[in-house]
Formats: structure tokens, sequence, C-alpha cells
């Protein structure tokens, strides 16, 4: 075997050798679970339904499309709802916005980079004052903004609840009293350790989005949605044998998803 030849057979056995390795080396990393129960019938269910309260993200129609530079200033919470007062704050709701605008291909300029500057060009448009905000508009990065965007959340409450059990006492003392054999007397000791139970809850979460000229603090569009948030659990004892399961989505969750379809119909109507 000549050199050349031979040079050539090692670069190609080299070269398939790097190129299997290359989807390893570029894999996504994932993670197993350290809890004990991984993997058992409770582990199984419990992951069901987080799999449905995950992230998921939205394909946005105009994504090919680059949208203009905005910038998402904290909107307001008008609800009294003490959970919900407790658990957000504007800037958090302001976070989602930019992620997801960001994701809809519009060029943000995060809150983060604006320095002290953020919370003169914050007061600006609150007070709707053009003159504030065009001298704001004429310093740094803020020269290229086109939108200002504000989510605010105008409902957040808890709508419905209902519950539902069923005990088996009685009907097991029944049969007990009328079988009168040692029989009917397990059967109805069966029947009467059956303890079934659920309970369901509804919110209704409602956020308004706006979207403001830059330039002179004029509102350009609004819109608004709502979404039904559940909360629920049941439970079932039989024999002293017992089984529960709980789970929904989650407010924050549920803030996202609010995000994602006012962000939607922004991309899709106002790039």
């Amino acid at each position: 075997m000549n050199f050349t030849l031979h040079r050539a057979m090692k670069s190609a056995v080299f070269a398939a050798a790097v190129g299997s390795l290359l989807p390893l080396a570029y894999a996504q990393p994932t993670f197993e679970s350290a809890s004990p129960t991984a993997g058992d019938s409770v582990s199984q269910k419990a992951n069901e339904s987080a799999d449905k309260a995950m992230y998921k993200a939205v394909e946005y129609s105009n994504k090919n499309k680059p949208g203009p530079t905005v910038v998402v200033v904290p909107g307001e919470i008008k609800s009294n709802n003490a959970t919900f007062t407790q658990k957000f704050a504007s800037n958090n709701i302001a976070d989602f916005g930019e992620l997801e605008l960001s994701q809809a291909n519009f060029k943000v300029l995060e809150r983060s980079d604006m320095g002290p500057l953020l919370n003169e060009f914050q007061l600006a448009y609150s007070m709707g004052d053009p003159g504030s905000a065009r001298k704001m508009l004429q310093k740094g990065k803020f020269k290229t903004t086109k939108y200002v965007v504000k989510f605010d959340i105008l409902k957040a409450e808890q709508v419905a609840a209902a519950k539902e059990g069923v005990s088996g006492r009685t009907i097991g003392n029944i049969i007990g009293i009328l079988g009168g054999s040692r029989g009917s007397y397990a059967a109805g000791e069966a029947v009467g350790s059956v303890e079934t139970g659920a309970a369901a809850g509804v919110w209704i979460i409602g956020m308004r989005y706006k979207i403001m000229d830059a330039n002179t603090t004029e509102q350009l569009a609004q819109g608004y949605t709502e979404e039904k948030m559940e909360v629920g659990a049941k439970g079932s004892s039989i024999l002293g044998v017992s089984t529960s399961q709980e789970g929904g989505i989650t407010l924050d969750g549920m803030v996202q998803r609010l995000v994602q379809k006012s962000v939607w119909e922004i991309d899709a109507k106002y790039k």
C-alpha cells in the first residue's frame, strides 16, 4: 500500500470516528430523577401531571419577520387577590414579556441594560409626558426604540369550586346486618372501608397588553385575554390502602401562557 493511499484511509477513518461523536458532543443534557419513588406508579402519575404544566414554546406566525425594537415596562396588577399579589410583582410579568417577544423575533431592549435610566423612562410613560419621553429617547440605546409594551393583570380570582365524596360506611353496615353470615359481615367491612373524595377549584386570570408609540407615548393598540386555571385533588381509601393525587398549572405557568397569547397577537398584527 503506497503512502498516499494509507494516509487517505487514515483520514477517512478519523473523520468517521469524529462524525460519530458529534451527536453526542452536541446533545442537550438530560438529568435523572434522584427521588426514591422514581419509576414507581406514583411517580408516573405525578410526572404526567407535571408534563402538562411545563413550559411549551409557541410557534409565532410571523417569527421569520424581524420585529422593531421594543421596550417592555412593568405593568400594573389590578387584582386585589392576596395569593396572587404575594406571588407576583409586575417585574415578573415584564420578564416573561421580554422572553416571549424575543422568541417572536422582536428586538427587545432589556431593562437590565438600561441602568439608572430605567426609572426615569418608566415615569415618563406612566405620566404620559411626551416631552420627557422624547428626551429619554434621545439617549443611548433608547434611540432605536419604536414601541413600548406593557402587560397588566386585570383579573385574578377564584370563581368556582366543587367537591364530592363517597363513604361506604352506611352501606357496609346494612350489608353486614342483613346478611347474617360471616361472609356478609366481611363484605360489609370491605364496603364500609371505602372512602373516596375529589375537589377542584377554578380561577380566571385576565391580562391586558398595551402598545405605545415610543416617540409620542400615544397608545397604538391594546388587547385582552383570559384563561381558566384549575387546581384539583382526589383520593381514595379501601381496606386501609389509600391513594391521592393533586396538581394543576401554577400561577407562574398561567401568567406565562397569558403573555404567550398576548405576544402571539402582537406578532400577528403589529410587526
